[in-house]
């Protein structure tokens, strides 16, 4: 983390340490004409200061985001404001996350994270839409369990955020092949079109938030095959929103935004970025290439 070279490149991927930076980042990307997703750095918070900590910057954040009058939301992840030491301390913080969403009329998308809290992370997601409608979820494509998760969850008409799943997971719960994955990736989000269509139709959408479907790629092949599924469904194009992380196939996030389409950039901060930093340039070669001719230079 002391490395300069790491420091500079890392921010092609996150916005900075502070909430000024973020904020600064998002009136730029705002002002281009995407969308913004905030997401404060962190995971894992094996403490209660860190998790209270934690919590707390996510409340001055959305206080932030409505005196700022920015367009973003803020995704959380539930181990970084407790899970870790309990439900119940967990569901403490995020009380005050929720609270302060309603004051500020925002939206909160709680991160899916390893298959080890699936079960309590879809528990809190539903007693916290008791608390406050507008929060959302995410959900992997390369669990087994995913298509029955997901068919509770529109019942509940609950907002969806479909990404393919960066964990390390055992295959006896989740699919071997990345064409599994990308297959299964299409079967459930065209399930999740079919019930944004009917709700479309009967009017029956009750929060504040129209009700979308969210994919989380930079996988050029599943957005065209998701945008041919929404067309072909009769839904317009304000109802695919396409999400990719800030730094990250800027080419297709400016085609896609010139095409019509909704385009939310997933931008991190926090003092958290080596982490972060790391996965992003194990995840793609390119990256990393970048990084060593960079490092070089």
């Amino acid at each position: 983390m002391k490395w300069r070279i790491a420091s500079n490149f890392a921010l092609r991927f996150i916005a900075g340490e502070t909430i000024d930076d973020a904020i600064d980042t998002v009136i730029r990307l705002n002002s281009s004409g995407y969308y913004v997703t905030v997401d404060f750095l962190g995971e894992q918070s094996i403490s209660e200061t860190d998790a209270q900590n934690s919590t707390l910057e996510i409340v001055h954040l959305l206080e932030r985001i409505q005196s700022s009058q920015v367009e973003a939301n803020v995704s959380i992840k539930l181990s970084q404001i407790g899970l870790m030491l309990g439900e119940e301390f967990c569901k403490h913080n995020l009380i005050k996350i929720l609270n302060k969403a309603n004051e500020t009329n925002n939206f909160i998308r709680i991160d899916m994270e390893d298959s080890s809290v699936t079960d309590q992370t879809l528990r809190i997601l539903l007693w916290a839409r008791t608390i406050y409608v507008s929060v959302g979820i995410v959900i992997q494509s390369y669990l087994y369990r995913s298509e029955k998760d997901i068919e509770e969850l529109m019942e509940k008409r609950v907002p969806i955020r479909m990404v393919k799943g960066a964990y390390k997971e055992s295959y006896k719960i989740s699919f071997k092949t990345k064409s599994d994955v990308d297959t299964n990736f299409v079967r459930l989000s065209q399930k999740i079109i079919s019930s944004i269509k009917t709700i479309h139709d009967v009017g029956r959408d009750e929060g504040r938030f129209p009700p979308v479907l969210a994919i989380g790629t930079h996988d050029e092949n599943l957005i065209k095959k998701l945008i041919n599924i929404n067309n072909n469904s009769g839904l317009t194009k304000r109802c695919l929103e396409i999400q990719m992380l800030y730094g990250i196939r800027n080419d297709l996030q400016s085609h896609y935004l010139e095409e019509g389409y909704p385009i939310r950039i997933y931008l991190p901060y926090g003092t958290h970025w080596y982490p972060y930093f790391m996965r992003r340039l194990a995840e793609r070669p390119a990256n990393l290439w970048f990084f060593i001719k960079n490092l070089f230079r």
